[in-house]
């Protein structure tokens, strides 16, 4: 499923020449629209790879999990961290879990 941006959260990373969701975008697909607010403008070409998901710093994309895969309604939304991810899933009854995980090793 292409990513869901929250117009209302969309900040469009404050205007810069080129938002994060922008700069990570592997398939090149996200971009602003006429109210500096991001977008994906080819949703079928959509990797759901996460990437934009899990940079933005306002969190106003989602990824939703597809019908055959979960229920109308369920949620998995990342927030990265310096040295990990953590995961907020909500399935179709509002229950709410997070799970943290490490991105990085550390140096020995």
């Amino acid at each position: 499923m292409p990513p869901k941006v929250n117009l209302e959260k969309c900040d469009g990373c404050k205007a810069q020449d080129e938002p994060l969701c922008e700069q990570v975008c592997p398939g090149d697909l996200m971009t602003l629209n006429d109210n500096q607010q991001a977008y994906c403008r080819a949703t079928r070409d959509c990797w759901d790879c996460m990437c934009c998901t899990k940079i933005c710093p306002v969190g106003a994309i989602e990824t939703t999990i597809p019908y055959q895969l979960g229920y109308y309604g369920a949620k998995l939304v990342p927030m990265m961290g310096t040295n990990s991810i953590t995961w907020t899933s909500q399935d179709i009854h509002g229950k709410v879990e997070r799970f943290r995980i490490k991105t990085r090793t550390e140096q020995d």
